[in-house]
């Protein structure tokens, strides 16, 4: 049995791990590489599309699910197999990515007319995506659930608190011996007031770990909501405007839980306005309500007590793009949130080139940011930014607040690996950065005594 790793492989994103054993041929995720990897989407398959049995996806984030329908085009016809509410948010997902896409293309083709150059099409449209929800079979699994996939195959999905529907995948194979090989996909914060925390695995063979934040320990949330808090107040005060660069997935549906909180309790100036300006959070935020039982017991509070979770009076869902624009119209004391999450793309953009020239705003960061990425460019110390054609110097305070984020720090990672201590005859790490593995390799050795291994592109790893 083989394991090969096609994304995620000493970087963050485009999960794509193969698997092959004596009678099948899978993945676990099949994701699109973000930042300065997105070439890499162009590239052939390793291995024959037609010939893959089924896939298993940890959760329904673009860089775990977004290169699904470009599998379905090159062949393959196999089970997907998720929770019910990792499909949900992956087809807002899939859909938002192919029309991005394609208006993209649009731009980019007519530009590239004028120059007498081609240019590459869309990886695949929204009819691709519709096609592939019609003819692929989604297996709805259940947490803690065992399915046997086939005869030698057994798989359990336990919750891994990332985002809604996230899953730690733990696979039983069974051909001259018994293996157990899990994959954590990404676990989440467990401080986060969205999500319990992730589930404990007691027992592997092997293990495929994300290392995301493998060098550092967030901030505890108590301090990151009082910094959030801090950072609001004094923007508004001044009657500044604040703009946070936002996944439309989990990262939003926090921000509002923490708005809602300051709402409730008095503390925004009166005049506060908040727009969730992003057509795809809305509807990643009605996923979430949909799924409320799935969430903490404050997000079922909210529910009970108002009649939702992440609305309150102030809120605006701007959904249109003249609604959109019309935010430009409001001088002070207005509360953006909008994506995409590391300002790549999306109506941030224009968000961007209205506001981020004035010394009274401030741009705060919640969220992860990609190399490559304009997001981590500005996080790096970037004076000017390059929006549609036109050079804009950055003059708003730039605030970087990683306590909010969805996935677990170098403490919990440890803390989460610790039980599978006495069982585990290798620990390979994957997505994350090569430097912070390496850091993150060193501390499992020195914590844990755990052979730890860091995962290169298409290495073949024997199990």
């Amino acid at each position: 049995m083989k394991m090969i790793s096609y994304g995620a492989a000493e970087v963050v994103t485009g999960s794509c791990h193969y698997l092959e054993t004596k009678n099948s041929e899978f993945l676990v995720d099949c994701g699109m590489f973000q930042g300065k990897n997105e070439e890499k989407n162009y590239e052939p398959w390793d291995f024959e599309a037609s010939k893959i049995d089924f896939v298993l996806v940890t959760h329904g984030h673009l860089d775990h699910v977004g290169r699904l329908p470009l599998l379905y085009k090159d062949g393959f016809r196999g089970r997907i197999y998720a929770t019910k509410a990792t499909i949900d948010i992956a087809r807002v997902v899939l859909f938002d990515a192919a029309n991005l896409m394609e208006e993209d293309y649009i731009t980019r083709h007519k530009k590239a007319l004028r120059r007498g150059e081609e240019t590459k099409k869309p990886l695949y449209t929204a009819k691709d995506v519709r096609n592939m929800f019609r003819d692929i079979e989604f297996v709805d699994v259940n947490y803690d659930k065992k399915i046997k996939i086939t005869k030698n195959i057994q798989v359990v999905f336990k919750d891994a608190g990332h985002i809604l529907g996230s899953s730690i995948i733990k696979l039983t194979i069974k051909n001259s011996q018994k293996k157990i090989i899990v994959f954590s996909g990404d676990l989440g914060n467990k401080h986060n007031d969205i999500l319990p925390a992730p589930k404990i695995i007691k027992k592997a063979d092997y293990l495929f770990c994300e290392s995301t934040y493998g060098d550092r320990i967030h901030k505890s949330f108590k301090e990151t909501i009082k910094e959030f808090r801090e950072v609001i107040l004094e923007t508004l005060n001044k009657n500044g405007n604040v703009i946070i660069p936002s996944f439309a997935i989990e990262r939003t549906q926090e921000v509002l839980c923490a708005l809602k909180d300051m709402y409730k309790k008095g503390l925004l100036p009166k005049g506060t306005k908040i727009f969730l300006d992003s057509p795809m959070a809305i509807k990643a935020t009605n996923v979430y309500v949909k799924y409320h039982k799935k969430l903490s017991t404050k997000c079922n509070k909210y529910l009970k007590k108002d009649g939702n979770i992440f609305d309150f009076e102030i809120v605006k869902y701007t959904t249109k793009v003249d609604q959109s624009k019309k935010i430009n119209d409001i001088e002070h004391k207005a509360i953006i949130i909008a994506g995409s999450g590391m300002c790549n793309g999306g109506r941030i953009l224009h968000h961007f080139k209205n506001r981020i020239w004035d010394k009274n705003n401030t741009v705060i960061f919640v969220g992860y940011q990609a190399e490559g990425t304009l997001g981590r460019d500005i996080v790096n110390g970037k004076k000017w930014v390059r929006i549609y054609g036109e050079d804009i110097l950055i003059q708003s305070k730039i605030v970087t607040i990683n306590g909010f984020s969805a996935h677990a720090d170098q403490s919990e990672l440890i803390e989460w690996i610790k039980p599978m201590k006495n069982s585990l005859k290798a620990l390979f790490l994957i997505h994350g950065e090569k430097e912070k593995q390496i850091i993150f390799k060193q501390k499992i050795i020195e914590t844990l005594n755990i052979k730890t291994h860091i995962v290169e592109p298409k290495e073949v790893i024997g199990l």
